[in-house]
């Protein structure tokens, strides 16, 4: 099965430790990473589509974090 994520976080070195944890763990980087300002909070966020190809059939249920 295909799995997809998408990983977000505030932009400080906790988005860039959460994607390079992905990585570590066979997912592949799925296009340009993107940022934003989030004006509620006044911070700027950061965003990393990921995929990865897996054993199984894909269900809702599927725990993608555990993959």
């Amino acid at each position: 099965m295909k799995l997809y994520r998408l990983l977000t976080e505030d932009d400080t070195s906790a988005f860039c430790h959460k994607v390079t944890a992905a990585l570590n763990k066979g997912w592949e980087l799925h296009g340009s990473p993107s940022y934003a300002f989030d004006a509620q909070r006044g911070v700027m966020r950061c965003a990393q589509a990921v995929v990865k190809d897996a054993p199984g059939t894909y269900t809702p249920d599927t725990k993608l974090g555990e993959q």
